[in-house]
């Protein structure tokens, strides 16, 4: 506990504190050092050092500070809270600590120059001359005077506005560094979180609304928000533990600083001293009762708002141990704060355009065409991990004449709406293509042509296999396309080689074909880049990845597909993101029941 010293509030001291620290406090203002004695007014002396133009301060034995003047607060730029009671070590003297040591070890007076953030608290303005004397009592030294020599003018104080200044530019520029390196929601709360402790507080949440919720001030009251991160110093994580955790659902509590700051749309600082102001500024009971086992007694709640709309709220708290929130602080934060919610409303504008993306991709890849019944088929798309939007990955079936099924895979270049958007353009085009009866290198011919003329189509890669049952025959083309796999009983997973083209939409041509034995039992597989390509890896290394499975040949295709995926795509939570989709189709000609004899035309 802290007493005030005398009536003035001018500083604190232990009790037990006689008046020789007023006599030698005031005795260190001369530079000779002359003794003043006991017997002198202590009221006189605390007036005397309240009015003094130079700053004075005064630590105990144990270098803690236990008294500070105006004149002091002013020349340093530092608040009382954030010195009073705290050892010299945690607050901005704290490369003077040393200094200090050597002061009450051998009793001599010594200076220091100050040069810029010594420790932990507000920086100290840089070239002040600060003197340090013995506080003696009883004949041996019981604590150190601290005593500030430069004049705090206009001079000092445009200098430590500048400090303060570079300070508060040096947290942003980290900030936006440190913030919003994905376009992931969660992630980027977590880097806000993680960032704010403990530079700025001891706990930290950061909650999001939900996409569909009211979005402005005022229209918040009962809303349920998304717990998106949580973050706290060492010494607290034994005892926060009730309150919600990344993942779940927060409701705040009418009246509650979080539900002020909410409703207002405007930062809301709480000092919480006691109990029933911890209660009363708490969101909920559960974070109440973590609060009172923390010890937290200041809670500062900002409302993250970007581009007018309120995506979250950013709420932070500080024990006894540090100094309560300041308006002054209340204003940075403000600013970090809004920083981050960009971050955080471009997460969310980037999940919105990716799940539109995917709805569209999996809306179009969902009616495929209806192949013939002599032909097995099994398909499957998986889309990009959350560092790549949606791409173009698309897989067709055309039903043709004489028993006849025309398997396409293809990929646009580049992701997202645009892509799918141009995959659907490809696939409706080589529909109407197909439907003309041409062999596979005419198809992938004409469709260039097509796509050419659109300036703004992108460019995609696209494998044409003709399936003919009846002829027991497959007809193979690619634009550009990675190779096909024949997967066959008791024999290596096959790598076709066919001749391989430019990617449609360049008008450049030059398509050939080649064809391969269609037997029972061999599965021909599809698939798109993103199943076999990795970073930073050559293409001949990742096929052979694929080339070296064995696979199972017979049974169901849906095994089949699960065994290639589980072998090559990222799986599991703690799996790598897949860098891109992934499209298969896999097909295999059905044995044939009481149909004609081997090498007749099936009729359609």
């Amino acid at each position: 506990m802290r007493s005030r010293f005398g009536n003035g509030g001018e500083g604190a001291t232990p009790a037990g504190q006689d008046d020789r620290s007023l006599a030698a406090a005031a005795a260190a203002l001369t530079a000779s050092g002359g003794s003043v004695t006991v017997g002198d007014s202590p009221d006189l002396l605390r007036k005397v050092l309240a009015l003094a133009p130079v700053g004075v301060a005064l630590l105990d034995e144990r270098l803690r500070w236990q008294y500070l003047n105006a004149a002091f607060t002013t020349a340093t730029g530092l608040r009382r809270a954030d010195l009073l009671g705290r050892p010299v070590a945690a607050t901005a003297f704290a490369g003077a600590a040393g200094t200090l040591r050597r002061v009450l070890a051998d009793g001599r007076d010594r200076e220091h120059a100050t040069g810029g953030p010594d420790g932990a608290g507000a920086p100290v303005p840089a070239g002040l001359r600060v003197r340090y004397r013995p506080l003696e009592a009883g004949g041996h030294v019981t604590g150190v005077v601290v005593v500030v020599l430069d004049d705090p003018g206009p001079e000092q104080e445009l200098r430590r506005e500048l400090a303060q200044a570079r300070a508060r530019l040096a947290l942003l520029d980290a900030a936006t560094e440190r913030i919003g390196t994905t376009l992931d929601v969660d992630t980027t709360c977590a880097e806000l979180a993680s960032f704010a402790v403990p530079r700025l507080a001891e706990l930290v949440t950061v909650d999001v609304l939900p996409p569909d919720s009211p979005a402005r001030p005022g229209r918040t009251r009962g809303l349920r928000l998304h717990r998106a991160a949580a973050h706290c110093t060492g010494s607290l994580r034994t005892a926060v533990t009730e309150p919600a955790r990344p993942g779940e659902s927060v409701r705040y509590r009418d009246g509650s600083a979080a539900a002020r700051a909410l409703a207002a749309g405007v930062a809301v600082l709480a000092d919480v001293p006691t109990d029933g102001q911890l209660a009363d500024a708490a969101p909920d009971p559960a974070s109440l009762a973590a609060y009172r086992a923390a010890g937290l007694t200041s809670l500062l709640a900002v409302p993250l708002a970007a581009r007018g709309q309120l995506v979250g709220l950013l709420t932070l708290a500080r024990t006894a141990a540090s100094p309560g929130f300041t308006p002054e602080e209340a204003a940075l934060i403000g600013d970090l704060a809004a920083r981050a919610a960009t971050s955080v409303d471009n997460a969310r504008r980037y999940a919105r355009s990716q799940g539109i993306a995917l709805e569209l991709q999996r809306a179009l890849l969902s009616e495929p065409g209806n192949p013939h019944q002599n032909i097995e088929l099994s398909a499957r798309y998986l889309p990009s991990g959350t560092s790549s939007v949606v791409g173009g990955d698309w897989y067709e079936t055309v039903r043709l004449p004489f028993g006849r099924t025309l398997l396409v895979m293809g990929d646009v270049m580049g992701h997202g709406v645009e892509a799918a958007v141009d995959m659907s353009t490809y696939r409706s085009t080589l529909r109407d293509v197909a439907g003309m009866d041409l062999p596979p290198h005419r198809i992938l011919r004409q469709l260039d042509t097509v796509i050419a003329a659109n300036d703004s189509a992108r460019p995609a890669t696209c494998l044409l296999a003709l399936a003919d049952p009846g002829r027991n025959r497959w007809t193979l083309s690619s634009a550009g396309h990675l190779p096909p796999a024949l997967i066959a009983p008791g024999r290596p997973t096959e790598l076709l080689q066919i001749p391989t083209g430019p990617p449609l939409g360049t008008g450049l041509g030059g398509y050939e074909q080649a064809t391969r034995e269609l037997l029972p039992g061999e599965t021909l597989l599809l698939y798109t880049d993103g199943l076999v390509e990795r970073r930073d890896e050559d293409i001949d290394v990742s096929l052979a990845r694929l080339a070296a499975l064995r696979l199972p040949a017979a049974g169901e295709l849906d095994d089949l597909l699960d065994a290639v995926l589980h072998a090559l795509a990222p799986t599991g939570p703690t799996a790598p993101a897949a860098e891109d989709d992934i499209a298969v189709l896999a097909a295999r000609p059905r044995a044939r029941q009481d149909g004609p004899a081997p090498g007749a035309t099936v009729l359609r």
